[in-house]
């Protein structure tokens, strides 16, 4: 059981690590050399330009001294954009997810102060632990399970989670309400984009006489007459997409033998033919590119050609574009059919947010992928839970001292023990979370989501349920079986759920270990973006000749929604879980809050540049995440009271989950709406207006190439070969080549190929 020398410890190193990362930060970022890497997002908005400095030294090094003693002042700089100006600069969605932290913060720190004022007092003036058997530490006489059994005091736990449930209930229905009027009022003032007047439809009937675009045509112009414009097909282009990544990876190499060669003509530069140029013949290597890039170039031009020869590439999908917001708005929320497995229709993402290459999967075998997906998912949570044992077992050390006592006399080494139990299992956890979110992006990708921010949303929900699985319930699981390990061996079955009941308020200090770990060490080592800092010196010494390529070498990242937000419920979790149980890890958590938001808000002012904009549509699934942390929290300590022999009290704890339950259907039922659908009255409003501010808008030249795949804008492409050519027609009058109709549009299409 770790002590409170062991929390001293970790609490020692994570602080000095942090600290070192804030002063490396402090010093690095005022050097000229480093300006881009700190503050790429105003290079690329073109209102930032490389610092002028007089004399060699002086172009790399910062040599007034004066600016190194305010080496904080970046901290208050963060603090000074308003609300409304930063919406402007980095857009909403990296707002609202600034408020999932100030949430975190208006959350906790009432409830704090409560714990520590009410709860706290009447948990440490018991003996319950004094006079038990069981394993503990000081810290432990904080928490419940210092209250005797039966104990009247319960009530006390009882009347502070009403308080704390209502307290946080109150705050997400004001959080709630305030984002949806954000995004209301992000939407209606935001500037017109190609996804406002497009819709995705996808599972286009298949039909022997005509082709994809064609029954589009037909169909759009048949159900939507008054308001259809334009439609792109979507093609299979994945092959082109990684033949033309290979040639872009393949010229960036010509590129640095050719600058190589540049600086020293007396030597051409050689490269070996083998694989990685390990091994093999040595050659020219710039004639070895060039022939490579000719070779890869006629490969691209080939795959060009049967794109644009056959309608297999074609796929049963297509981006339809209308004259009005309206018209989109009423298409994209409606069924289109009686058949409702086909013409299924669904807001377009924005072109930068396409995910491109899983528009090539067939839509019929979606529902396969994701049932293998979540198959592989049980499995990875389920086996997680062997490296989760090897984590806790570094946190319980007295158990295994007593199961293993021939390790004694080295785990209690001068020094060794509290560096194990304060700082290693929080270290060892966080390595092992390394690989994680790549694997299930990876997951998501496999699904078939189509844009990114769904990708996100997604690796986002697994990420939150794997840390509730295996980070907390395993923790907390193998922790007691660890920690209380005699125990479970020579007490009788009956007595194992009161056992339990007493040790999971004793996982507070692993938590705290974590928190340390994870919250403060490694939010203080994001803003040093070190990765990013060598990254970015070792491309601007080798590749980058052109101020193109300096801008190309820049990655100032974005926030991994993915990664992020997970962790940030996690701490929702523990907060609400502990607040009654064990208080003591209330404060861990609100510096954890209180420091990322001062460093993301950083990172977003001056690093962060978002790939695209979802105007919050991921604020329901934090909505929902921090109810069923709270719900958990409810659970918990009916649970732990039930084990404590509160029978009066326990009862009366039943109603907090109904009335949550409730409460989050009132609030899905009263803003969701404003996430998932869009207003027709706010799309008319917008669309009169436009039509009033700007009459001879060309609103079909605005569309017309928005949902082009990426590949085919390329520069070096000539217009006129692009396989684009068919959906980019939208004539007035489109005649059919059916001969006979059996579905329900055939005599409309009928009369519109008549021009009646």
């Amino acid at each position: 059981m770790a002590t409170l020398n062991d929390i001293a410890v970790a609490a020692a190193i994570n602080i000095l690590s942090a600290f070192a990362f804030f002063v490396a930060f402090a010093i690095l970022r005022i050097q000229p050399v480093n300006d881009r890497v700190y503050f790429p997002k105003w290079y690329l908005k073109g209102l930032r330009c490389s610092p002028l400095r007089t004399g060699a030294l002086s172009k790399f090094v910062n040599l007034d001294f004066r600016s190194y003693l305010k080496f904080l002042n970046w901290m208050h700089a963060a603090l000074q954009m308003p609300e409304p100006e930063l919406i402007d600069h980095a857009g909403l969605d990296s707002v609202v997810y600034l408020r999932i932290y100030l949430t975190g913060l208006k959350i906790f720190v009432p409830i704090t102060f409560l714990a520590f004022a009410i709860t706290v007092p009447v948990n440490w003036t018991n003996h319950m632990l004094k006079h038990s058997n069981l394993t503990y530490s000081n810290i432990d006489k904080l928490s419940i399970s210092n209250i005797p059994l039966g104990s009247r005091r319960f009530w006390t736990h009882l009347v502070m989670a009403y308080v704390f449930t209502f307290w946080t209930c109150y705050v997400l229905k004001r959080e709630y309400e305030i984002i949806a009027s954000m995004r209301l009022h992000f939407l209606a003032s935001e500037q017109r984009r190609p996804d406002q007047f497009t819709v995705l439809v996808r599972n286009v009937p298949p039909d022997p006489d005509e082709s994809v675009g064609q029954l589009v045509e037909h169909f759009f112009m048949v159900n939507h007459p008054d308001h259809y414009l334009t439609y792109q097909v979507v093609f299979n282009a994945n092959t082109l997409s990684k033949l033309m990544d290979e040639k872009k990876k393949l010229q960036n190499w010509l590129d640095y033998y050719q600058l190589k060669y540049s600086r020293n003509k007396s030597t051409r530069p050689l490269k070996k033919k083998g694989t990685f140029g390990l091994w093999g013949k040595k050659v020219d290597a710039i004639e070895l590119y060039t022939l490579k890039i000719e070779e890869i170039s006629r490969q691209i031009l080939l795959e060009r050609e049967k794109i644009m020869s056959s309608n297999n590439y074609i796929m049963p999908a297509a981006f339809v574009s209308f004259k009005m917001r309206w018209g989109a708005a009423v298409c994209a929320q409606t069924q289109q059919t009686r058949n409702p497995t086909v013409w299924l229709t669904e807001w377009a993402p924005e072109p930068r947010d396409i995910y491109w290459t899983n528009l090539a999967i067939p839509y019929v075998s979606l529902s396969i992928r994701r049932l293998i997906i979540a198959v592989a998912f049980f499995f990875l949570t389920f086996f997680f839970m062997i490296p989760i044992a090897l984590v806790q077992s570094l946190a319980n050390i007295e158990g295994i001292e007593k199961a293993l006592p021939f390790l004694k006399p080295i785990i209690e080494m001068k020094g060794i023990k509290s560096l194990i139990q304060g700082f290693l299992p929080g270290i060892a956890l966080k390595i092992f979370l390394v690989f994680l979110p790549s694997i299930l992006m990876l997951m998501s990708k496999f699904e078939g989501f189509i844009s990114t921010s769904a990708l996100e949303r997604r690796s986002a929900t697994r990420y939150y349920f794997f840390q509730f699985i295996n980070v907390f319930l395993g923790s907390i699981i193998t922790g007691t079986a660890f920690q209380q390990l005699d125990n479970f061996i020579h007490q009788s079955a009956n007595e194992i759920p009161k056992t339990i009941g007493v040790s999971i308020p004793m996982k507070a200090t692993f938590f705290i270990t974590y928190i340390m770990v994870d919250g403060w060490a490694g939010v203080a080592a994001e803003i040093l973006r070190l990765k990013p800092l060598i990254m970015y010196h070792l491309k601007n010494f080798f590749l980058v000749k052109t101020q193109k390529d300096r801008e190309e070498a820049m990655d100032p990242g974005t926030l991994g929604f993915n990664t992020g937000e997970p962790q940030i419920q996690l701490y929702f979790l523990l907060g609400l879980v502990y607040a009654l149980v064990s208080p003591i890890l209330l404060p861990f958590i609100l510096v954890f809050f209180a420091l990322a938001y001062v460093v993301y808000r950083h990172q977003i002012i001056n690093v962060y540049n978002q790939e695209y904009e979802s105007a919050a549509a991921f604020w329901p699934d934090v909505h929902a995440r921090i109810v069923t942390a709270l719900i958990v929290s409810q659970l918990l300590l009916m649970g732990l009271l039930s084990t404590k022999e509160a029978a009066q009290s326990t009862p009366l704890l039943i109603t907090l989950p109904v009335l949550t339950i409730w409460f989050h259907l009132f609030c899905k039922g009263r803003y969701e709406p404003a996430f998932r659908r869009y207003p027709l009255q706010e799309a008319m409003m917008k669309d009169t207006l436009e039509r009033a501010r700007e009459p001879n808008l060309n609103l079909k030249g605005f569309l017309q190439s928005a949902y082009i795949h990426p590949v085919f804008k390329a520069e070096d492409e000539s217009v006129s070969d692009s396989p684009l050519e068919e959906s980019e027609r939208t004539p007035d009058l489109v005649p059919t080549k059916r001969s006979k109709r059996s579905d329900s549009f055939s005599s409309s299409a009928h009369l519109i190929s008549h021009g009646e």
